[in-house]
């Protein structure tokens, strides 16, 4: 049998647990695979491109379990009643290829794209930080700013999107939770004074929503919304900054998909796995700018569906599928159709 927890049983867990003790439990999760780094099969994800939005595939293994996630980015489907990202993943027994796990992936990837900010947060935030900046307020942001509080206790919270409703969904979620919302009348506004700034929107563009003469010495830029090719967030002459480093997850696929799309083949990034196990340094100054290049990578995804598995083995939040056909004799496979047809006459 294989385990499987659908979108119900995926919100249950998710309501009865907390999303913020989920993602600070995950994140470590996350870390623990990032400094195992070097023992994953690590290849770009394989996407399908249309006018619509891209399909992607996302496999990785360490030689034990493999995992692989399917995911969607639609940007125009909230205007006609759909999610812009729904997904699904599974782990599979590497000794003998069998699923092991499946899950739900839409909630589950918020919460691990959340998970993962945390960490590089811990890793790459000035120490003290206590104010975030949000640039969109849709499906990411409030995970992200629970991410934040778990990772450095941030509580105060400044967004600005172009859509009014966005925002106002955004603290009505927020501050019955403890946190201190301004809903800002700009980004620059939102943005001053900050010391994280996410940057979330879903536009597939070569946008503009941090600019570079908004940054202040010592922010750290957590850049999640450029996740596909021609699709960028941020002013590109932030990325050339003297005082700036770059800090990406695998650069094969950032420099198809991230913010360094638009940089030359050999611009410097720093991979966050080597800081992670001090083979790079990470800030080294209070005043240095600290970019993370985010675009998602499949080891995170495995990270996230085996902290789920994890969790759930052996409670409600979790059901048995039977997923693998399994004959007495594995070589008769014939044999579990024809026990069930008729006889000829």
């Amino acid at each position: 049998m294989t385990l499987f927890v659908d979108v119900r049983n995926m919100v249950r867990w998710t309501a009865e647990t907390g999303p913020e003790a989920i993602i600070a439990g995950m994140s470590r999760y996350i870390e623990d695979d990032f400094r195992r780094w070097e023992s994953f099969d690590k290849i770009a994800r394989v996407g399908s491109h249309t006018p619509f939005g891209v399909i992607e595939l996302m496999p990785t293994s360490d030689g034990e379990t493999y995992a692989f996630k399917y995911v969607n980015g639609h940007p125009s489907n909230p205007a006609r009643g759909f999610q812009t990202v729904s997904a699904f993943g599974a782990l599979a027994d590497v000794s003998n290829g069998y699923p092991v796990f499946l899950a739900e992936m839409t909630l589950l990837t918020a919460l691990r794209t959340a998970a993962t900010s945390a960490m590089v947060a811990r890793a790459l935030a000035r120490p003290g930080s206590r104010r975030l900046a949000l640039i969109g307020a849709g499906s990411q942001s409030e995970f992200q700013a629970l991410g934040m509080r778990a990772a450095l206790g941030i509580r105060e919270v400044a967004v600005w999107d172009t859509d009014p409703a966005a925002m106002a969904k955004l603290a009505r979620n927020l501050e019955p939770l403890g946190f201190d919302v301004h809903v800002a009348a700009s980004g620059r506004e939102a943005v001053r004074g900050a010391d994280v700034v996410t940057t979330c929107t879903a536009d597939k563009a070569r946008a503009t929503v941090l600019s570079a003469d908004w940054i202040e010495p010592g922010v750290h830029v957590n850049a999640i919304g450029g996740d596909c090719p021609g699709k960028t967030e941020l002013d590109p002459t932030i990325l050339l900054r003297d005082d700036v480093e770059v800090f990406v997850e695998f650069p094969p696929q950032t420099r198809i998909e991230g913010e360094i799309q638009a940089m030359p083949a050999d611009f410097p990034v720093t991979e966050l796995w080597q800081v992670l196990t001090g083979r790079a340094p990470g800030r080294t100054s209070p005043s240095q700018v600290t970019v993370f290049d985010s675009v998602g990578f499949a080891i995170e995804d495995l990270s996230a569906l085996r902290y789920v598995r994890d969790a759930v083995r052996g409670t409600p939040w979790v059901d048995d599928i039977d997923l693998v056909a399994e004959p007495e004799d594995p070589k008769d496979l014939f044999g579990m159709v024809s026990a069930f047809s008729p006889i000829p006459s």
